[in-house]
């Protein structure tokens, strides 16, 4: 039984700081980033606003997906986020209805 996995990506504001990590538990990996339990680079730089998020029923594909978008240019992952989310709103509270 494989085990699903999103792609998600932090901002520190709109067409702030990026970052792309990937998770199997979503609501929990973006509180810990949003609360500053995860450290490293999203709390350095303050990236603690959902901006954008795909999910995979594999966190193999979600991995694969990652590592792909890491090697994207900036504005290529800025036209996917305003894709989804045209005014760069925190996806966070969705996650939680």
């Amino acid at each position: 039984m494989t085990k699903p996995g999103y792609v998600y990506i932090m901002a520190s504001r709109r067409n702030g700081t990026l970052y792309i990590g990937v998770t199997s538990d979503l609501v929990a990996r973006v509180f810990g980033h949003r609360e500053g339990v995860v450290g490293g680079f999203t709390k350095r730089y303050g990236c603690r606003r959902l901006v954008w998020f795909e999910a995979h029923d594999d966190l193999q594909d979600a991995r694969y997906r990652e590592l792909q978008m890491k090697e994207w240019r900036r504005a290529w992952k800025i036209e996917l986020i305003v894709k989804m989310n045209p005014g760069w709103d925190d996806l966070y509270p969705e996650l939680l209805r």
